[in-house]
């Protein structure tokens, strides 16, 4: 399996304190040379699902991350941070009265839909060029500015003063760590993260995920999903022999078999074998390949 030619997508349980990259080089090692990429990071303090991709499927990571994630978080009320979680410089907030549950509750619906969003001093993200959590290291005072995110709900689980965990779905790009940073803030009090789990990525699930260390080159192949499962959400046309020739050589097809979405701008095509043959545009009934995934 560690082919120039292996492809498919791996759903890795990502243990604490490790990076997202740190997965990726673990994946490397079982499939050099084949390329490898993950479909969104984590922070060395989450756990959960990272998916990964493998070959050809490395051409699938943009459609990983449109999925929409789920997390279970813990905040801790009363402290503040420069890092918006446990692992920063942390110091305790003065308040006047402990949040009662209804007043939590009011406060996160404030971060439920679309909403601007600033990213931790600590975070990925680039400014000038760099990513902004080196410059926060070296301890520059970054004015990072706000971005839109889609935050579809925020479920409590459990609170009980100062702690207060949360079950949190989203779409790409949404810091947890600053759902829990200005929820904090909006009551007084300050908050900071102190576990999270990503329990989804799409379809990849938690309970579906394969345990980091028990992966193998012995073990890969049952892991491996095929290159299909990045592109569930996207519209399917089941091509035919003729349609595979004519895709392989990057030529255009003609839509003739029923499409569950004929208005979808983007659409997978699959072989007669089921395989994912290719992602294409659609415009006018006529399928033209932008990624192409047979052999």
């Amino acid at each position: 399996m560690n082919s120039p030619d292996c492809r498919g997508i791996l759903n890795i349980n990502k243990p604490a304190d490790i990076t997202s990259r740190r997965v990726v080089d673990v994946v490397q090692r079982i499939v050099r040379p084949a390329k490898v990429g993950h479909g969104g990071t984590l922070d060395p303090l989450a756990t959960g699902v990272v998916v990964v991709c493998i070959g050809a499927a490395t051409r699938l990571i943009s459609y990983v991350q449109q999925g929409r994630k789920e997390y279970r978080a813990q905040f801790r009320l009363g402290l503040r941070s420069n890092t918006d979680d446990i692992t920063g410089e942390v110091e305790s907030v003065e308040y006047s009265e402990q949040p009662t549950a209804a007043e939590v509750a009011q406060a996160l619906r404030n971060y439920v839909g679309e909403i601007d969003q600033v990213p931790p001093q600590f975070s990925a993200v680039h400014i000038d060029g760099r990513r902004a959590y080196k410059m926060a290291r070296a301890g520059k005072t970054l004015d990072i500015p706000a971005r839109p995110v889609h935050v579809y709900r925020i479920d409590i689980l459990n609170y009980a003063f100062p702690e207060l965990e949360v079950e949190i779905e989203c779409g790409s790009g949404t810091y947890i760590r600053s759902i829990g940073r200005d929820m904090g803030e909006e009551l007084g009090c300050g908050a900071v993260m102190t576990q999270l789990e990503r329990t989804r990525v799409g379809d990849y699930r938690l309970d579906a995920a394969v345990e980091l260390d028990a992966l193998s080159r012995e073990s890969l192949s049952a892991a491996l999903l095929p290159p299909l499962s990045a592109v569930a959400h996207l519209p399917r046309y089941a091509g035919s022999e003729a349609d595979m020739e004519n895709i392989q050589h990057g030529r255009a097809i003609q839509v003739v078999q029923p499409m569950a979405d004929d208005s979808a701008a983007t659409v997978a095509i699959t072989a007669p074998d089921g395989r994912l043959a290719a992602i294409a545009t659609c415009e006018d009934g006529i399928l033209a390949p932008k990624n192409v995934f047979l052999h």
